[in-house]
Order: C-alpha cells, then sequence, then structure tokens
C-alpha cells in the first residue's frame, strides 16, 4: 500500500508502480468521487480498449449487495 500526501493545492501525485500496473499515460483524465469517506480514482476512456485486459478477473465474493451504486 503507498502513501501520498495532499499538496497545499489539493494535489496527489499516483504513486510510480500503480501508473505503471495500469499503464496510466499524461494526459489521461480520471474521474474522482467520495464514497463511505473513500476516494476512488477511475479511468476515463474507449470501453472498447478493455476488451480481455481482465480476462482472469474473478468476482466471485468481491462486494456485497449493499456496497453497489443506486
Amino acid at each position: 500500500m503507498e502513501t501520498v500526501t495532499v499538496s497545499p493545492k489539493f494535489q496527489v501525485v499516483i504513486p510510480r508502480a500503480i501508473r505503471e500496473s495500469m499503464g496510466l499515460i499524461s494526459g489521461e483524465q480520471v474521474v474522482v468521487f467520495e464514497k463511505d469517506s473513500v476516494i476512488h480514482m477511475v479511468r476515463v476512456g474507449d470501453v472498447r480498449k478493455l476488451r480481455g485486459k481482465f480476462r482472469k478477473l474473478s468476482t466471485k465474493g468481491l462486494r456485497d449487495e449493499d456496497d453497489r451504486f443506486t
């Protein structure tokens, strides 16, 4: 788990390991939102580019029904 510091301008730097594992590049957009006091950042992009990327991902036991957005 990485720790980041919020700058006086309320900016944070995404750690290199996370940027590299996600393939984030400079200028890419992310959506930032808060849910239950947790800040989430989600990449904005073309869904078609993700085809096959998470083929081995199992969603079994990942979330409860209560955890879903309404």
